[in-house]
């Protein structure tokens, strides 16, 4: 579960707002895993490295052991990856995750090349690996190639972002029912992958505070409740989805009393009617609000 990052006035990482975050998205969402500085919605990717390197530890920090941590070292540099691998493990962190990559020139790359990405990165590493498979940011690897990398040693989770469930169907039952490496998908999608056996999803909050809920009701065997829970992302975030995934979670969070501030400018804000709407459909979910 990915943390959102809170910015100050002079747009560096407010470590106090992070801190009360993360006790959110570990207490209120059950977070299993937390992960650093490791997707898009986490805005990691305005920062210089230093500065990525003090997130990693402010929320390591922060987390304090209760849950692992999964460091994102996603970068077009093998060595610049290496680097972020070797510090998180010398942080305590539980794994590291990977974007697969797009080559630095443009174009996709092949299997060969990917695969060689991956273990020229596990050869100076010393941590299990999360292959994200994310199509815009990331490369968008054929089935084929996701199973050549989820088949790496070193290689133990699988965060797949398709929501195309003909595909998600087929790599759960390959990868992680064949014993590969858990399989992860998205919130839209976290129902069925736990019914087709996958090992759940990764989500930002406010989402997995849902999902937190829909989990405990499958466990239970409460079908007809995770379906209930379930069927509340219908609508949130896709009817918001225009100013994107990270903006819509911030303006969720402070409709919802949990704010920790705008998204890095100048992307992604929303309107006044805009935010009003989410703040009004968010009443009618399960997601708890904070007086």
């Amino acid at each position: 579960m990915p943390p959102l990052t809170p910015f100050d006035a002079a747009l560096k990482v407010d470590r106090n707002a992070l801190r009360s975050h993360i006790n959110y998205v570990v207490d209120a969402c059950r977070a299993t895993m937390i992960v650093a500085a490791g997707v898009e919605t986490q805005e990691y990717h305005y920062l210089p490295l230093v500065e990525r390197k003090e997130l990693v530890r402010a929320t390591i920090e922060a987390v304090d052991g209760r849950v692992p941590v999964v460091v994102g070292i996603s970068h077009p540099s093998v060595n610049t990856a290496i680097e972020l691998g070797q510090f998180a493990s010398a942080l305590g962190a539980h794994a590291i995750q990977l974007l697969a990559p797009l080559r630095p020139f443009g174009g996709a790359p092949t299997t060969d090349e990917v695969v060689r990405y991956f273990d020229l990165i596990a050869a100076e590493t010393d941590l299990p690996i999360m292959l994200y498979l994310n199509p815009g940011p990331g490369a968008d690897l054929s089935v084929d190639a996701t199973l050549e990398v989820a088949k790496l040693d070193r290689v133990k989770y699988v965060k797949e972002s398709s929501r195309d469930l003909t595909r998600v169907g087929r790599l759960i039952a390959q990868i992680d029912r064949a014993g590969h490496a858990q399989y992860l998908t998205t919130v839209q999608m976290l129902l069925i992958t736990l019914q087709l056996g996958g090992s759940g999803a990764t989500m930002p909050p406010p989402l997995a505070e849902l999902g937190a809920k829909i989990i405990a009701a499958f466990e239970q065997g409460d079908v007809q409740e995770a379906a209930r829970l379930q069927q509340q992302f219908s609508l949130f975030p896709a009817r918001w989805m225009h100013r994107g995934l990270m903006p819509t979670m911030k303006a969720a969070l402070k409709a919802l009393g949990r704010g920790i501030g705008e998204p890095y400018p100048p992307f992604g804000n929303f309107t006044a009617d805009e935010a009003a709407q989410l703040a009004t459909y968010l009443q009618t979910t399960d997601l708890s609000h904070v007086s």
